[in-house]
């Protein structure tokens, strides 16, 4: 363990995959600043998000639980109140805790911010009042109550919605040179201190500034690029190869972006005294798609583009380098636990799961990641409404409609699926995921697969369909329901 008294800066790059940045071999300068920090701090190479999208992803690292057993999902989109989170943990240990993100799913109405004293999140920075008042009453109401979960995933379906519409083609501003501003802010009161961080700038859609677009994609106009991904994986509309590489040209732009506002960060910390002895984790929640396996964006799959994530951690107990074996996001919430010496209020603390320990990932099945993947009920609709828009019919036999579980480790994954055929990959030799290999063929990949069938054992393998009666209007109140009319949700 650790000295007590680290103090702990936390960054999720949201929506970055590992491959476009140059600390894992990106061929295009999209990160000098996070090279510069990778040569002093280990970059991990076989780092698995435990889910390809936010919510489940964040509260995983936040809990140290996977999502069967934090349950925070699409299909019950809120941490339950009797889990503790990482934030409360350290602020009970006297830590100031900060929290500073515009991602649509890291807010008080999922529970993801429990524990920080200090936080700007996506509803805060909504024009006037908008979603406020009554409806954070409303959200922890219809998380509550399984009667009332439809109501919820429309709910959550606005912060898709919102986002697109707050950064569209006119002049779309980032929020990351604020939350920059209110980090730098924020350690400058405090002497100890957790500053969590979400960046979105890589997030659909990307309008990266004009100075990164010109270096990136010059001449290319985001406004006529396909920005919304349900579009393309519905069937309703077509992407070239040229269009896609316009599209990973405004991608990469936004990333260079996203580690300027880093290197300012970076670069405060060490002038102001506040870099030798803080723990500092970067890493992104999951990646994206861009056409690879016929899909774009981050739901319907859990190829490595998507959980095989960036990780890249400083720390003085921390050896420099590269590490090749396996590691978890969830790994992070011990990590943490370590460097502040808190104690935990929820999961209890792991050695052998701290970055930070000699003695880390020294327990049985330690060499694998697993990733679990429910129903992306916001996401469907979408991509069912842009389907029935252009007449097609989605079959409910398909990828879009199942759940997926992984285990992965250097070597091999398997992938677990409810409605489609299982698939299972050797990632050493075929690190596209594009030539399928069968365990009765191959001794790494039905090693996987049977460690995969012991975790589910454990965490329940059964996938059981959630099952809503009615729409749940009636257990609301007068205030709840004018809100809803208000924001179009009900008639």
């Amino acid at each position: 363990m650790t000295d007590p008294g680290r103090n702990v800066l936390f960054v999720v790059m949201d929506t970055v995959r590992k491959d476009h940045l140059t600390p894992y071999g990106y061929d295009r300068p999209t990160t000098p600043g996070l090279d510069e920090f990778a040569a002093e701090a280990r970059v991990y190479d076989n780092a698995v998000a435990q889910a390809p999208w936010t919510l489940p992803s964040h509260a995983s690292m936040f809990t140290g639980l996977y999502p069967s057993d934090h349950k925070a999902t699409q299909e019950d989109p809120y941490l339950p109140e009797e889990i503790g989170t990482l934030a409360q943990s350290v602020s009970d240990a006297g830590y100031a805790t900060a929290c500073y993100s515009s991602n649509a799913w890291i807010t008080p109405y999922t529970r993801l911010t429990a524990g920080f004293d200090s936080q700007d999140n996506f509803f805060e920075v909504m024009p006037g009042d908008f979603l406020s008042g009554t409806l954070a009453d409303l959200w922890q109401k219809v998380n509550d109550s399984p009667r009332l979960r439809k109501v919820a995933n429309r709910l959550v379906e606005l912060g898709n919605d919102v986002h697109e519409y707050l950064a569209d083609g006119e002049g779309a501003d980032s929020k990351t040179p604020k939350v920059v501003d209110q980090t730098i802010e924020f350690m400058d009161a405090n002497e100890e201190f957790f500053a969590f961080v979400n960046l979105m700038d890589a997030h659909l859609p990307v309008f990266p500034p004009e100075e990164y677009r010109e270096e990136f994609a010059p001449g290319v106009d985001p406004t006529e690029v396909c920005q919304n991904s349900k579009e393309y994986n519905s069937g309703a509309r077509d992407i070239s190869d040229e269009e896609f590489e316009d599209i990973r040209g405004l991608y990469d732009a936004e990333i260079r972006h996203i580690d300027a506002q880093l290197t300012r960060l970076f670069e405060w910390m060490q002038e102001n005294g506040k870099w030798e002895d803080t723990t500092v984790v970067v890493c992104a929640d999951h990646g994206e798609l861009h056409g690879e396996h016929g899909l774009y964006g981050h739901e319907f799959c859990i190829y490595d583009p998507l959980v095989n994530v960036p990780l890249i951690v400083k720390d003085p107990d921390l050896e420099s380098g590269r590490e090749e074996r396996t590691v978890e996001l969830l790994d992070l919430y011990h990590t943490v636990l370590d460097a502040t010496d808190a104690q935990a209020l929820g999961e209890p603390f792991d050695e052998t799961r701290s970055l930070l320990s000699a003695d880390y990932r020294e327990f049985a099945d330690g060499e694998y990641g697993f990733v679990e993947y429910h129903r992306p009920v916001v996401e469907l609709k979408q991509l069912e409404t842009k389907a029935r828009e252009a007449g097609i019919t989605l079959a409910e036999d398909s990828r879009y409609y199942s759940r997926m579980r992984a285990a992965r480790r250097t070597d091999g994954k398997y992938i677990r699926n409810e409605r489609i055929a299982d698939e299972a990959y050797r990632v050493d030799s075929d690190p596209g995921e594009t030539d399928p290999v069968s365990p009765d063929e191959d001794e790494v990949v039905a090693e996987v697969e049977a460690t995969l069938a012991a975790f589910e054992d454990r965490y329940g393998g059964d996938w059981d369909s959630m099952d809503v009666d009615g729409d749940g209007l009636d257990a609301m109140s007068d205030d709840a329901k004018a809100r809803l009319q208000d924001l179009g949700y009900v008639e």
